[in-house]
């Protein structure tokens, strides 16, 4: 059953004789109750859920009802489904495989399944901000799918977070959509995250954000710190299908720091200053940690912009370990090793980041740049299509200093305007780029002029 703030709103829009007015009458001050929304009770009994699932690694029993991932997969999906009853059928629930064989860590055929639960924009619902955890542990031996490997933080934590969030947004509308993904393969080589990547681009759907959470639950780090006040954000400074000819030009114009995942990271670290008590988060510049890597990878290499959320210390001897005891240490992904209220905290950093991002209109397309050997800046961009963003107010220019790590000024101008100058900005003492607002101030990400900060149309 929906909310009834939800009903309200939709009984309004009925009497009005319009559509989106409910979407429309939220504010950035929901973002607070969003924020705050998540339950470390019910992240725990998830967690707890598929750790009772014995293993879930990759090459794991796929029949059984009570082990393995097959039977870990399954809950998922009907997880997502209870949600979607609740919300009056308000999710697209599916699964997104396809077979693996042939690889070092997949030496025979294997499904490789992903779950998908969509929840549609009622304005455009082609665009998708997308959150996903992985579905699969393992232990010590990468091969090893029959051995206990309760993958409690790695990554049980990151997969319960997803379904929290559905249950939190799904008592809202959005303008664009927002997808809820638990991720296979992972442990294997990040094939689920390639799957789905895949097909995304089949189904034409626009992505323009993916927060893959890898980790979100553990505040002990090896190093002897004890932190639930930070998390890491990980993300690419350059695409990866960035062309010779397009490296050429940022050479010379800049945008090293400024790929769209970079400016996802930018917006993430904003929304946890605004809206998130007591955590800040550190923006790591590296695709991911150091010779190591995560599932939203695959998305960046098809060109869709995504970046890693995750704990700040993370503790190796909880991670791809057999269980057992050693010198006194104990070792493995043990469900007490996991703190459920920093994992619910993270989970509203990506809770607020979709809601934000789904009020907001799409991100300015086709961004340029002009100000060389001037006294002044100009940029210009497309108008946004307008039923796709009814919500649309308008636009934000952005400057900064080069060597800041976020955006520091800015002007806003109206709907309909799609090119400004800023006079007396000398364009070679900043970085600029366009951000577009909602009648109710919801912003998307900053995009950085030209094809080295670009989220496409």
């Amino acid at each position: 059953m929906k909310s009834i703030r939800y009903i309200f709103g939709a009984a309004i829009a009925l009497l009005l004789g319009t559509t989106g007015v409910f979407s429309q009458t939220i504010t950035p001050d929901e973002l607070h109750k969003i924020g705050v929304a998540p339950s470390a009770e019910r992240i725990e009994r998830d967690i707890q859920t598929l750790v009772d699932f014995g293993t879930r690694h990759t090459l794991s029993d796929t029949v059984s009802n009570t082990r393995g991932i097959g039977a870990a997969r399954r809950w998922i999906k009907a997880e997502f489904e209870r949600i979607s009853e609740a919300c009056g059928g308000c999710l697209e629930v599916f699964y997104v495989s396809d077979v693996i064989s042939g690889q070092r860590r997949i030496p025979e055929p294997v499904n490789i399944v992903n779950v998908v639960a969509i929840q549609r924009g009622t304005a455009d619902p082609n665009r998708f901000v997308m959150m996903s955890g992985d579905i699969d542990s393992r232990v010590s031996d990468p091969l090893d799918g029959v051995s206990d490997s309760p993958g409690a933080n790695d990554n049980a934590s990151g997969m319960a977070g997803v379904i929290e969030s559905a249950r939190v947004l799904t008592q809202y509308e959005f303008e664009g959509s927002i997808m809820y993904v638990g991720l296979s393969g992972e442990e294997q080589g990040l094939f689920g995250g390639k799957i789905l990547a895949d097909y995304a681009l089949k189904q034409g759907w626009r992505i323009k954000a993916v927060l893959n959470n890898d980790m979100i639950g553990n505040i002990k780090g090896i190093n002897g710190v004890i932190n639930n006040t930070t998390a890491r954000v990980f993300s690419e400074g350059t695409r990866k299908v960035e062309t010779e000819r397009e490296a050429n030009t940022r050479r010379f114009t800049g945008g090293e720091v400024d790929s769209p995942s970079r400016n996802i990271a930018r917006y993430v670290d904003k929304m946890a200053d605004l809206y998130i008590p007591n955590l800040d988060v550190m923006m790591i510049y590296r695709l991911d940690r150091f010779g190591r890597g995560g599932h939203h990878r695959p998305f960046n290499d098809a060109g869709i912009p995504g970046v890693r959320i995750m704990e700040t210390n993370e503790n190796y001897v909880m991670q791809h370990q057999d269980l057992r005891t050693e010198n006194g240490i104990k070792y493995g992904d043990t469900i007490d090793g996991v703190d459920f209220d920093y994992a619910a905290k993270l989970t509203g950093l990506n809770a607020v980041t979709m809601a934000s991002m789904a009020w907001a209109p799409n991100p300015p397309a086709n961004v340029q740049i002009q100000g060389a050997v001037r006294p002044s800046t100009t940029l210009k961009w497309d108008a946004l299509n307008a039923e796709q963003n009814p919500q649309l107010a308008g636009y934000k220019i952005y400057w900064r200093l080069t060597d800041s790590n976020q955006w520091e000024k800015s002007v806003f101008v109206p709907a309909g305007t799609t090119q400004h100058t800023l006079e007396n900005v000398v364009i070679d003492n900043y970085y600029f780029g366009v951000a577009s607002v909602s009648k109710t101030g919801f912003e998307s990400p900053v995009v950085f002029p030209g094809p080295a900060g670009s989220f496409g149309e």
